[in-house]
């Protein structure tokens, strides 16, 4: 019954250019990456939500290549910084140089300043370095010597990170997790789709070559969707849903840190930008359990004791939202 109400309600809101362009953006990016299509999903809600994302998998699973693939289809500038134990911060943001022509000191930005940023295995870098990153990814400036300087719309930090080697690593803090809107775990593809991947390397067929202009979008339409994502409709009894199922996460006797309020705003952003990629103007239960466990993934942190058991934190969410009545 509730299926038959959606499928005949009518959008308050046109998102019919939307979906025909995202869904080319969508093919175009699959010609390039294969056996990663949740992924691709999940940055293409990112996007639209205007959130950053941190991309966990092992080598070699195509993060590198996503990130900079996504870039070039969407006419941006891409800048990807290796983070090392020697990194600086103003290897990040930039630095004052002298300029012996004008006597005096010049900002040189930094490779931060782009539109598609991959900072590949952001955890090898220290805390200093890493905590560059804290003003650029939530205000979408930097400070620098008393002067701001903002960042070019779009703007999307996509942090990589690998989840095996830990050996001179330096782990995230919690406040700079709760910055990213998404962490997703990247899969080993399919046995067809890594098939795929071998023919194309076989028949020497480089990813730039696959990339085909059709399917590109433009920054001004991407900032046009943004817009109309943002006015996607939730209802109250909604957003009471979502509110029960971050302050839940605060009573659960497996987690030793619940969610922020940072997380429902993110659990909110995330659920109207997936509705508007389905083509619809309005939220339902369902979109909400799509993004909630990359939402709330890198933002909870478990008991010692859970730790120790080797349990999920996908599972744990899972339990929290079976605990919470849907509402009808």
């Amino acid at each position: 019954m509730e299926d038959n109400i959606i499928d005949n309600f009518e959008n308050r809101i046109d998102t019919s250019a939307l979906i025909e362009d995202l869904n080319k953006l969508r093919e175009g990016i699959n010609k390039v990456i294969k056996g990663q299509h949740k992924t691709i999903d999940l940055l293409l809600t990112a996007i639209l939500a205007d959130g950053h994302v941190l991309l966990e998998g092992v080598p070699g699973v195509a993060k590198t290549l996503t990130a900079k693939t996504l870039a070039v289809m969407i006419d941006g500038q891409y800048s990807r910084i290796q983070f090392t134990p020697d990194l600086m911060p103003s290897d990040v943001i930039g630095t004052n140089i002298y300029n012996a022509s004008t006597n005096a000191f010049e900002f040189r930005k930094g490779p931060v300043f782009g539109n598609i940023i991959l900072t590949d295995e952001i955890n090898r870098a220290p805390a200093k370095t890493q905590a560059s990153l804290f003003e650029v990814m939530e205000e979408r400036q930097i400070t620098y010597d008393g002067n701001q300087y903002p960042m070019k719309e779009p703007f999307l930090v996509i942090g990589t990170q690998n989840p095996v080697e830990q050996e001179g690593t330096y782990p995230l803090p919690e406040a700079q997790l709760d910055r990213f809107l998404f962490k997703i775990d990247l899969d080993y593809p399919e046995e067809q789709d890594e098939l795929e991947v071998l023919l194309m390397h076989h028949q020497h067929q480089s990813p730039s070559e696959l990339i085909d202009e059709e399917f590109k979008l433009s920054p001004e339409k991407l900032k046009e969707f943004r817009n109309l994502a943002k006015k996607v409709i939730v209802k109250d009894d909604l957003l009471a849903y979502i509110l029960k199922l971050i302050r839940k996460t605060r009573m659960s006797g497996e987690l030793y840190l619940g969610a922020s309020p940072r997380a429902g705003v993110a659990l909110l952003n995330a659920s109207k930008a997936w509705a508007c990629l389905q083509g619809r103007d309005f939220v339902t239960p369902d979109d909400i359990a799509y993004v909630i466990k990359p939402v709330l993934r890198h933002r909870l942190i478990m008991t010692a004791e859970k730790e120790m058991e080797g349990e999920s934190m996908d599972r744990i969410i899972d339990k929290i939202v079976h605990t919470v009545e849907v509402p009808r």
